[in-house]
């Protein structure tokens, strides 16, 4: 006969059944994996019907420099977090795929300095 686990194991195992934790994550350095500079997107977009958010949903959940992608309440319309290696990728990424959408209207960039919390 095995021995019960021990209380945290038992614990731990009960709050994954009840949907509390849902699941585990990998922490990764962003400048080990090339992406060193973080930019905070506003986007706000020409229209408001619900087959252009659809759209720009879609395609936007798509570019691998989104590493954060959230639909807001007022203005603007969407934020995103962008993850590239450099000021020139950036670039790249706004002028060749962000900005070129038809239903983009306004983007304005923010770039982090430092990320002065982060969740665990």
């Amino acid at each position: 006969m095995t021995p019960d686990p021990t209380p945290r194991p038992r614990r731990v195992k009960r709050l994954e059944e009840a949907g509390i934790i849902s699941g585990y994550r990998a922490v990764i350095d962003p400048v080990a994996l090339g992406r060193g500079l973080e930019v905070l997107v506003d986007v706000e977009v020409s229209a408001t019907d619900h087959k252009t958010f659809e759209e720009f949903e879609e395609t936007g959940s798509w570019y691998e420099e989104v590493i954060e992608f959230r639909r807001l309440f007022g203005r603007p319309d969407y934020f995103l977090r962008v993850a590239v290696a450099d000021h020139a990728a950036y670039e790249g990424f706004l002028t060749g795929k962000l900005s070129g959408l038809p239903c983009v209207l306004r983007l304005e960039s923010h770039l982090t300095m430092k990320n002065a919390k982060s969740n665990p």
